[in-house]
């Protein structure tokens, strides 16, 4: 590319199915001279199947500030540079967003292109109902950490999306049943676009039985999508049964029991919406 179009070009490369490469995404990677690359040796035969004979280097979470450097150091010169991931978009949930971030702050231009993203690509097939979702990548690995932040999450209405690796799928999935409830629904999409994709709906409570079935159910990269909180209550009663509870002093405990008891609202329900309000 000539200096009139250096800048770096933020490219998304396919799930698995490689025809689901864009033509304009072939296009940057044919022009450009440089491409820097989560795992070069993973990237190189893909480059090389569509014809891109750019120079390589490194840009993967345990280097992406010194990958920064490098970038700039040959935008500032007036060569391009394309930024690719081993499979999606660059910065969801891969590296990418501090490596953007620094060639911004250098004045340099950040071309974003369209392409594969896991988490899209499992909405559009989930079928939930919800107007909105939350993107949230993958959990916390430490069992309370992980615990915590779906607290957090358990009262919002939106779908809520994860992604999770096949070794944490199981225990990931008992750790959403404790916390949401039971009925919400689950999709478990695994290995998008390739050879044993999978794509299943089930109510969360019967996910972890699902997956225990049959091995081969736990295998490949997962998307998780689940649904959105019901509503405490559309009369709003039980919220304002439980918030004249907390303010007569009982214990959050006991103030969701007895909100529990009155209105018929989920118990775990209105104990997520109080520790809300307690935040």
């Amino acid at each position: 590319m000539t200096q009139e179009f250096a800048a770096l070009y933020v490219v998304p490369t396919p799930l698995g199915h490689r025809g689901d490469m864009s033509q304009r995404a072939i296009e940057v990677l044919r022009r450009v001279s440089w491409v820097a690359a989560e795992d070069t040796r993973h990237s190189a035969p893909l480059l090389r199947q569509y014809g891109c004979d750019a120079r390589l280097l490194p840009a993967h979470q345990h280097n992406e500030e010194d990958a920064a450097q490098r970038v700039i150091a040959r935008l500032a010169v007036g060569e391009s540079v394309a930024l690719v991931v081993d499979a999606g978009t660059p910065g969801v949930s891969d590296p990418g967003a501090r490596l953007v971030a620094r060639v911004r702050a250098a004045g340099h231009r950040v071309v974003p292109l369209p392409g594969p993203c896991a988490a899209i690509v499992a909405l559009s097939a989930a079928g939930l109902g919800e107007a909105h979702f939350l993107f949230y990548g993958f959990l916390p690995t430490k069992a309370g950490q992980r615990a915590e932040a779906l607290r957090q999450l358990a009262h919002l209405p939106y779908a809520l999306i994860f992604y999770e690796a096949p070794h944490r799928i199981v225990e990931s999935i008992a750790a959403l049943a404790t916390v949401f409830e039971p009925d919400r629904t689950v999709v478990l999409a695994r290995e998008l676009t390739k050879l044993f994709e999978s794509i299943h709906s089930c109510r969360l409570g019967d996910a972890e039985a699902w997956l225990l079935a049959d091995a081969d159910r736990q295998r490949g990269e997962f998307v998780l999508l689940v649904s959105g909180a019901p509503p405490v209550a559309e009369s709003g009663e039980a919220e304002r049964v439980l918030r004249l509870l907390l303010d007569e002093g009982l214990p959050l405990s006991q103030a969701t029991r007895l909100a529990h008891a009155i209105s018929g609202v989920s118990r775990k329900a209105l104990y997520q919406l109080a520790l809300a309000w307690h935040r």
